[in-house]
């Protein structure tokens, strides 16, 4: 007895072994398929590299039959068309998150969050017909003649009501962008201890002050929720290709025409008939793999900052 059981104990310290190399090992695929995604990035755009150095991220020349290319027009426009994204959805998707968790009745909630997340189910090119079809016209015949006539004194609305534009991009990804936050941030509120609220109503708080305490507490969890959210705003592609116009400029008007680095990448890389012209396509994929990298790494930072500024305060308490 004692020998099988001794074998037993061999048997499940092996099981544990090997199941702690098989998760590892998964572990260690991804940061692999990561590796050889920047590697074969690094190699593709090896010669545009060598060819324009550091000014191919500061140049404004995109011209294929001289082979000059500069990639800043497409990362201002990327930057700029997911801040509009952000600065509409934040608004719309953490109140909606706070109305379907705090305020609904559970079954109105639940069927309201349905719908909604059902939106991210939607498919791209959808958004971009919608976008094209639908959006651009009001755009052109309602809201920008409005913009012009009445904000026109101000740099982000002077030009001409194109309706095909950086407004038109923004607004299409705040669309997309809006289930991701509205459906993590639900989870969230609905994940905070309930005692919060009551014992901030039993010491005299309105209802409105209970949900901002609740509010705080889920502060770290609604940020992970934006920045999944400006993610897939930094990395559409299709929808965006389609409304924002696709020029190589930098304009401060939010009326004209632009384009970001997906968008450049889809048009143009069945194109690219030179070497140096796909290098540099490759490049600007590059660029926006590094511009993800980096957001996501603020993100955790800034996430951390909040969870450590919440610890001490608890500790005092």
């Amino acid at each position: 007895m004692k020998i099988l059981g001794s074998r037993l104990a061999v048997w499940r310290l092996s099981a544990d072994d090997a199941y702690r190399s098989i998760l590892a090992a998964m572990a260690g695929f991804v940061l692999l398929v990561v590796a050889l995604i920047v590697y074969e990035a690094a190699q593709g755009s090896d010669l545009s590299i060598r060819a324009f150095g550091w000014g191919f991220l500061t140049g404004t020349e995109w011209d294929p039959v001289k082979e000059h290319f500069g990639a800043l027009p497409y990362i201002y426009g990327t930057l700029v068309s997911s801040a509009i994204a952000l600065f509409l959805a934040i608004p719309l998707g953490v109140g909606s998150a706070v109305f379907l968790a705090e305020i609904a009745r559970p079954r109105v909630g639940a069927a309201i969050s349905f719908v909604i997340e059902l939106l991210a189910a939607i498919p791209s090119i959808v958004y971009g017909i919608w976008g094209f079809f639908v959006l651009a016209p009001w755009l052109r015949a309602g809201v920008e003649p409005w913009l012009i006539a009445n904000l026109g004194f101000l740099p982000l609305f002077r030009g001409y009501p194109f309706g095909i534009g950086m407004l038109n991009a923004g607004i299409v990804l705040a669309i997309m962008v809006v289930p991701t936050i509205v459906s993590i941030s639900r989870e969230i509120l609905l994940s905070t201890p309930r005692s919060l609220r009551e014992a901030a109503l039993a010491l005299g708080a309105t209802p409105a002050e209970a949900i901002g305490i609740a509010l705080d507490a889920a502060r770290p969890g609604i940020l992970g929720a934006v920045i999944l959210a400006l993610g897939r705003a930094l990395g559409e592609t299709m929808a965006v290709t389609m409304v924002i116009g696709n020029t190589n400029r930098i304009s401060a008007s939010l009326l004209d025409p632009s384009a970001t680095m997906a968008s450049v990448i889809a048009n143009e890389f069945s194109e690219a008939t030179s070497p140096l012209y796909l290098s540099s396509l490759v490049e600007i994929a590059l660029v926006l793999f590094a511009i993800t990298i980096v957001v996501n790494g603020a993100a955790r930072l800034l996430v951390r900052l909040t969870m450590g500024e919440r610890r001490p305060a608890a500790a005092a308490a």
